[in-house]
């Protein structure tokens, strides 16, 4: 294993993260546990950044894959592709975006990529709104409308940015305000905003922040914004990428926690409709997908092989309710860790809806946040068995949990009882 971290480190950019003082490699998964060159097993609570959505090595997709590449692996979209067509048709059918179209990636940050080239182009304005702790990809144009410091290395950008307040409830200028001031309050932000700028072409926002520590605002918010957009018309993108497909628990889009005006004009996703596999893409009216007025093409895009993983994928999804189940198990999951933290000085909070759960760590008897205790959870709950996320604003301030969406009640016990003793590790250590 340090032989292949010593390689890594020779080859690899320094900017490539690696988690753990001493790396793991993972070599297989089954289920919600994956295990390590070592023969050592965990449960799997980040699903290689909530891109395991269903479960590691699920027969349904690992059959399709492998009858699929029997045929044929790829052809690019200059020719005619019946998996990609019938993913797009169920996913057009799901997604609630009035004439949908919708065109495939490899990423999301290819995604929010072609989501800024539709609604620029469409609104014919390099102006773009998005929130604050906010994180949209690693792409020259995505890291330019990244609202958090962390993940993103330059401030040049193809695109003028405003950012407004809201992603973040309990932090910032109006985290002392109840939910319905909060959003009048963020209203009252944005309309200032729009007064002291050229229109802008949209706003692009997630409804959960992924990367920022699993934040989000009072549900409604967007929908209050789309008011105020809508007056101006602005387009609103809702990044789904990590909250897309029923990870929420309560709705299938994170989106529909603020669907008073109606779905977004474009959405974009990737992340877990692949279980593993390259997926990402974007959903638009086609008044917005077809304004472009040039050709293009996707090589990678859409292949035969990830659409057939994805049709797979997605049906699994739905026949087995894993929606349904990450509202009940993660609903069970976020009490006990609740309960956890109300024992733990150093436990700021507990958020999140479905299995897409945040743990904020802070110095105890303060705000400040604490990332070097954030460090040594992860590491103890690797100990003890467990794989985690981290990630959080202003610094690395929150433990991230999700996983696969068939987590069973028993496995959300015990990676709860694994991360309780990780969680009580920083402070028994002194």
């Amino acid at each position: 294993m340090n032989d292949l971290h010593s390689r890594h480190r020779r080859v690899m950019p320094d900017w490539l993260a690696l988690y753990y003082d001493d790396p793991i490699e993972i070599t297989h998964g089954e289920g919600r546990h994956v295990w390590d060159s070592a023969g050592r097993r965990y449960l799997d609570f980040f699903g290689g950044i909530l891109t395991t959505m269903t479960a590691h090595a699920l027969p349904e997709v690992t059959k399709a894959v492998s009858e699929q590449a029997g045929r044929i692996i790829h052809s690019s979209t200059l020719y005619l592709n019946r998996p990609m067509v019938e993913l797009a048709e169920r996913i057009a059918q799901l997604s609630g975006v009035p004439d949908a179209r919708v065109f495939f990636t490899t990423s999301g940050t290819e995604a929010n990529d072609t989501a800024l080239l539709l609604a620029t182009a469409h609104r014919r304005s390099n102006t773009v709104l998005a929130m604050r702790n906010s994180y949209h990809g690693r792409s020259f144009s995505t890291v330019g409308i990244t609202g958090n410091r962390g993940w993103s290395p330059t401030s040049l950008s193809p695109l003028q940015t405003l950012y407004v307040h809201g992603g973040v409830r309990t932090r910032g200028p109006f985290a002392a305000l109840d939910d319905r001031a909060f959003v009048d309050a963020c209203v009252a932000d944005l309309e200032d905003v729009l007064g002291h700028t050229r229109p802008p072409a949209a706003l692009i926002a997630e409804p959960v922040q992924g990367v920022g520590g699993f934040t989000s605002p009072p549900d409604g918010l967007y929908a209050a914004f789309r008011e105020v957009l809508d007056a101006h018309g602005i387009l609103w993108i809702a990044d789904e990428v990590q909250t897309g497909w029923g990870r929420t628990g309560d709705h299938f889009w994170g989106w529909q926690a603020h669907a008073g005006s109606g779905p977004p004009d474009i959405v974009t996703f990737a992340k877990g409709i692949g279980n593993g596999m390259s997926v990402g893409g974007v959903i638009a009216r086609a008044e917005i997908m077809n304004c472009l007025d040039a050709n293009s093409i996707s090589t990678f895009g859409g292949t035969q092989i990830t659409m057939a993983a994805g049709l797979a994928n997605l049906a699994y999804l739905l026949e087995h309710d894993l929606q349904g189940n990450a509202r009940r198990v993660g609903g069970l999951l976020i009490e006990r860790l609740r309960a956890v933290a109300a024992q733990l000085p150093g436990v700021r909070e507990v958020r999140g809806r479905g299995l897409m759960i945040g743990v904020e760590l802070v110095e105890p008897g303060t705000d400040k946040a604490d990332p070097r205790a954030v460090a040594a959870v992860l590491e103890a709950a690797r100990e003890g068995g467990l794989l985690l996320g981290k990630g959080g604003g202003h610094d690395t301030s929150a433990l991230r949990i999700a996983p696969p969406l068939s987590l069973t009640v028993a496995e959300a016990e015990e990676g709860a009882a694994i991360l309780e003793r990780a969680l009580r590790s920083p402070y028994e250590h002194g």
